[in-house]
């Protein structure tokens, strides 16, 4: 099999199992957390003035990735920018909006929320090695996505393509999308992503207060928990018994 029908093959199939990624981090992230607040003292900033602003951090790069995947998916037509599994789907060639600074707006998104959780670990080595692994796995998705969408708009692609960058944005060659901001997509298309966020975000922070025999809980992660946890079954039920989400 030529290289690039390797690519495109195990790209396609990365694409329908992008989900584990996450997972597999998210349990490798856990284990140096954890040692983290075990070990305080290889650290530099666990039990200093730094730490509650270190996290702080941490959460506002997770929910500029969050903000960007909210954006992307407002602005989007239907059938396209999805979580669908099952494999490429594009009605239509998204180049404006954020589509006119990135290609890849959502993955630029996963990274930048899955980014500020790995700096929770402290660990440097962590970082890069998830930041390396994250883009190793993407690259081939991003490769079979553009070899699906180049093959459907031809030319049109091409055009696009050749003038917006894969993952670094151009914000000189932002373009206004001309559709309205579509709340109820958001709404329904991002609720898994932000109930697992804040879900994690507590978790490590409860998780390490417990370990410590300390109770400095941060509250306002905890708050912010129980609202996505309040909108996720909000959602779900909203969508499973009324027709306020249907058609989207």
């Amino acid at each position: 099999m030529a290289l690039k029908e390797s690519f495109e093959k195990s790209g396609t199939w990365l694409f329908r199992y992008r989900g584990y990624l996450p997972v597999i981090l998210l349990l490798t992230g856990t284990v140096m957390v954890f040692r983290s607040e075990l070990y305080p003292h290889t650290l530099f900033v666990r039990n200093t003035v730094f730490e509650i602003s270190y996290e702080m951090m941490c959460l506002f790069i997770s929910l500029l990735g969050l903000g960007i995947r909210i954006y992307t998916v407002g602005y989007s037509p239907r059938n396209t920018s999805g979580r669908n599994v099952k494999g490429q789907v594009a009605d239509s060639l998204n180049t404006t909006g954020i589509y006119s600074v990135v290609r890849h707006p959502l993955y630029l998104g996963n990274f930048l929320m899955w980014t500020g959780i790995a700096f929770l670990s402290v660990n440097l080595w962590f970082i890069i090695s998830f930041m390396l692994l994250f883009w190793l796995y993407y690259e081939r998705i991003m490769y079979a996505e553009e070899q699906y969408l180049s093959r459907k708009f031809g030319k049109d692609f091409e055009t696009w393509a050749n003038s917006t960058p894969a993952i670094l944005p151009a914000f000189r060659r932002f373009k206004p999308s001309g559709r309205s901001f579509n709340w109820r997509k958001v709404l329904k298309k991002e609720k898994s992503g932000v109930l697992a966020l804040f879900v994690v975000y507590t978790a490590f922070d409860v998780a390490g207060e417990l370990l410590r025999n300390e109770s400095g809980f941060n509250y306002f992660v905890i708050a912010l928990c129980c609202i996505s946890v309040v909108y996720y079954l909000s959602v779900k039920l909203l969508t499973r018994y009324t027709r306020v989400f249907s058609g989207i």
